[in-house]
């Protein structure tokens, strides 16, 4: 089994109002990532909550007859880390039989299942524990680590981060070439939010 881990507990301070919960197609920002990730056949959907907890979970709870996804609430969510975010996640999924977990952003609706796929078929096909997408030489996300590293990254510290876990096992990264720049894209400001939504929406 193969799950993924979607951040979603950020306060959204420079898009002035919950991101996740904008407009995005006829769904929501968190539900067409939600959906992406399903459509990209992945076994467990895990939604990390935090600010706005009662409404994302809320709005991810509309999916849960169609979809594998559940959400789980990150209490160190006010230090505004990333890290606590992806240590709540793995303790969540460590006592199941997931043999992976791609680390994936809540508010990066650009990215394409097409994507997710080749992350998740380049761990099956390699084994490598650790498989990260890139774009014109830059890492993106949503990046897999295996079981196997979890406990190393559950034991970082508060001020340590996951890009000083990646670089310190950078000779075991398995890089997928993504033929896009979704992998790199997310929303922080209304201007970013704006540009980046689907073409029949910015001209309705």
């Amino acid at each position: 089994m193969i799950s993924a881990v979607i951040l979603a507990a950020g306060k959204s301070r420079r898009m002035g109002e919950q991101k996740l919960l904008m407009p995005w197609g006829e769904n929501t920002v968190i539900q067409h990532v939600v959906s992406v990730f399903a459509e990209a056949d992945l076994d467990e959907i895990l939604v990390v909550t935090g600010s706005h907890r009662e409404a994302i979970e809320t709005n991810i709870a509309e999916l849960k007859k169609d979809y594998p996804v559940r959400g789980v609430f990150n209490e160190n969510f006010a230090t505004g880390e990333m890290l606590s975010s992806i240590q709540c996640g793995l303790r969540e999924l460590t006592s199941g039989g997931s043999r992976a977990a791609l680390v994936a952003l809540g508010d990066q609706p650009q990215v394409r299942a097409r994507s997710v796929r080749r992350v998740r078929d380049a761990f099956q096909q390699t084994g490598s524990p650790l498989v990260v997408p890139s774009y014109q030489m830059r890492r993106g996300h949503p990046w897999l680590v295996a079981r196997e590293l979890w406990d190393e990254l559950l034991d970082l510290t508060p001020h340590q981060t996951p890009r000083e876990f990646l670089d310190r096992h950078k000779e075991a990264i398995y890089y997928v070439d993504a033929d896009d720049a979704s992998v790199l894209a997310d929303l922080d400001t209304p201007s970013e939010y704006h540009a980046a939504r689907p073409k029949r929406e910015r001209d309705g």
